[in-house]
């Protein structure tokens, strides 16, 4: 048997290090002598590695993991969540840090940001991922960019983390949240108008050790299949709408499963994520807090959607929350119910 080689054609700007090379050259071997497990591994060392490899009968190509980062203009666009500077060792400098991905829809954007720009306590870090953002979009991120740098008000100004492609919503959600400074970390989808101050209250949430999690809408399940609005107080999940959490518990537990492209589903695996302590172990909390002054309008990320696309990628995400939790019973604060 001849041995298994790359193909296809060569791209030496994005040639592959050999050590990278020779993982592919034992996975290849491993697979020819049907050793799934070996193979399986190797791939996961590759794939780590930034880099994924596509079988062709015994032989095989590889090809980055993630588009490249690239500078126009002294800003630079970053293909990857991992190539985004991270901030997280970085000492706790102000209480929270609010995530906003806009991959689209400048004028949900706007209005989310004139909330937390009218009401969000002065200290409250912004941090707006552009996830390939549509024209428009770009054009109002540049300018909240601009005026940001030209503020001389000691509010901080937001922070707007580029993309080179579109990444998904895991992955700028990660990539946001590799920039936060805040002891929490309040993740803000851009249907929702802040009203009031609500960073505060989400904040002294926090201040109890037994929480892990909180925000404005929760969750509950009797079987976790399936999941129904929940009142205020202690529930399974938070909503991703307003999902708060600690930076430290970030920097612990994540980052966020990247292959939540699509947004759906992704806050329930978070949330048992940050909560969960173990088989046989108490679970932290996730509280829905009544009365934060939030107002929530229309999602256009999922009523832009047909029907069938909605259904098939919030079930594919809804596939990777029993993968890792279906048989978690004792993080369901209504367990007593039989499923």
């Amino acid at each position: 048997m001849s041995e298994p080689r790359p193909t296809g054609p060569s791209d030496r700007s994005q040639a592959p290090p050999a050590d990278v090379r020779g993982l592919a050259q034992a996975r290849a071997a491993a697979r020819a002598a049907r050793d799934w497990p070996q193979a399986d591994r190797l791939r996961g060392e590759i794939e780590a590695a930034g880099w994924k490899v596509i079988d062709s009968g015994l032989d095989f190509r590889l090809e980055p993991s993630h588009p490249s980062d690239v500078v126009e203009g002294g800003r630079v666009r970053y293909g990857s969540s991992a190539a985004v500077p991270s901030r997280l060792e970085d000492p706790v400098t102000v209480p929270a840090t609010v995530v906003l991905v806009a991959p689209e829809w400048p004028q949900d954007l706007r209005r989310a940001m004139a909330g937390l720009q009218a009401y969000a306590p002065r200290d409250t870090q912004v941090v707006l991922v552009g996830d390939d953002p549509s024209p428009d979009t770009a054009s109002l991120l540049e300018t909240i960019e601009a005026d940001a740098g030209a503020a001389s008000e000691p509010r901080p100004g937001p922070e707007v983390v580029w993309t080179s492609a579109r990444l998904g919503q895991a992955a700028a959600l990660n990539a946001g949240l590799r920039r936060a400074l805040g002891r929490a970390a309040i993740v803000l989808d851009t249907s929702v108008e802040p009203t009031g101050d609500f960073v505060t209250p989400l904040v002294e949430a926090l201040d109890d050790p037994d929480v892990a999690v909180a925000g404005g809408w929760g969750i509950v399940s009797a079987d976790l299949r399936h999941f129904e609005a929940a009142p205020a107080g202690d529930v399974d999940a938070i909503e991703g709408y307003c999902l708060a959490f600690r930076r430290a518990d970030y920097a612990a537990r994540g980052p966020l499963d990247e292959h939540f492209r699509f947004y759906r589903n992704l806050d329930i695996w978070w949330s048992l994520t940050l909560r969960d302590e173990g088989p046989g172990a108490t679970p932290r909390r996730a509280v829905a807090l009544a009365g934060l002054p939030l107002q929530r309008h229309e999602h256009r990320g999922w009523e832009s959607l047909p029907e069938a696309d909605r259904d098939r990628l919030s079930k594919r995400n809804f596939y990777r929350v029993l993968d890792r939790f279906r048989d978690r019973r004792d993080l369901l604060v209504r367990r007593d119910v039989p499923g």
